[in-house]
């Protein structure tokens, strides 16, 4: 009885020096990152530790039984212990996996007694999904991120094509459209699967390019050809000229308007239409000018070739009249020829 009581006496000592503390009983951590259990313990002075150890939790045959994580194979080189033999006992798990979730055990022992922590640190392992409300969307309509995880309350980031994206909640426009993935600050290197966001928009920046080879000349062939940002891309297009009293004429429809010849087609100002379901943009307007140095040439070429032509026709039409008056001629002699004849006899 007097041994009892003096072992009991003996414990409440112990009791009373000896301790294990956990800085938060409590982490959320997510799969495939690392958590950190920070921890320090206690002991009666002048007492030396020869041991330290982490166990989990697990229930065997039944039973509530701790396991050592040296003597589970699935903690080999994930587990780290960065405590020391004084009073730090933290621990450190890495590349967590769904099943490492579950609660975790300190125990010491020193050169006298041996000590294991009554509360324990509870891992909650968990993922992160992304979720974007709704995935499709007009420019200006409103878009929701939503970051799933079981951790409470934490404290979430998001990234846009690798990139800090600054907002969960905001009006798309058509610069947002891209991959979307979330994760907890912290453990930015554990991330969501990526989602995606279509935002669609009428024809924006409609340009024209002009096309020709060589020198723009009276008899040039133009292809003038439309292009747009646009989602979805533009379906429909419609080319229109600027008249002198500035009305607009359609002249033609397609991406691709041809002039086979600015000699026959009117020169001037040309724009295209654009059109999506979503709306439509017009096109600032392009000039087309034929050089005049090419018109004037043309018409000199013209008028020198049509004088040549003249000057041939006169000279033809000398050499005929010439040829015209000498055979006269010869007919002439001939006759009085034949009637001196005839006196004659």
């Amino acid at each position: 009885m007097i041994m009892l009581l003096l072992l009991i006496l003996k414990s409440g000592a112990v009791s009373a020096g000896w301790s294990v503390t956990f800085e938060n009983p409590n982490p959320c951590a997510i799969k495939g990152s690392s958590v950190e259990f920070r921890c320090s313990y206690n002991y009666s002075d002048g007492g030396t530790v020869r041991k330290t150890a982490w166990s989990k939790g697990e229930l065997k045959d039944g039973r509530w039984k701790r396991v050592a994580l040296s003597d589970l194979l699935s903690y080999q080189n994930r587990s780290e212990y960065l405590g020391d033999l004084q009073h730090d006992c933290s621990l450190a798990i890495h590349d967590l996996q769904d099943n490492d979730t579950g609660y975790y055990y300190f125990r010491f022992d020193t050169d006298m007694y041996g000590w294991r922590s009554r509360s324990s640190v509870y891992l909650t392992v968990t993922e992160v999904s992304a979720m974007v409300y709704p995935d499709s969307v007009r420019a200006g309509d409103n878009v929701t991120l939503e970051c799933k995880t079981f951790c409470q309350n934490p404290s979430i980031v998001w990234f846009k094509d690798g990139h800090q994206a600054a907002k969960p909640e905001f009006q798309a426009q058509r610069e947002d459209a891209g991959n979307y993935v979330c994760a907890v600050e912290g453990q930015e290197w554990a991330l969501s699967e990526p989602v995606g966001l279509d935002v669609q928009y009428p024809p924006l920046n409609v340009s024209v390019e002009v096309s020709y080879p060589g020198h723009l000349t009276a008899n040039s062939r133009v292809n003038l050809t439309c292009s747009s940002a646009a989602n979805p891309a533009a379906d429909n297009y419609t080319w229109y000229r600027i008249t002198v009293s500035s009305f607009r004429v359609q002249v033609g429809s397609g991406q691709v308007l041809s002039i086979p010849s600015l000699e026959m087609s009117p020169t001037g100002l040309y724009f295209c239409q654009a059109r999506n379901r979503l709306g439509e943009g017009n096109s600032t307007e392009v000039q087309l000018i034929v050089d005049k140095t090419d018109i004037n040439h043309f018409i000199i070429c013209v008028g020198i070739g049509v004088k040549v032509v003249i000057v041939l026709l006169l000279i033809l039409v000398i050499i005929w009249a010439w040829r015209q008056r000498r055979r006269s001629a010869v007919d002439k002699e001939e006759k009085s020829h034949d009637y001196e004849n005839i006196s004659s006899i």
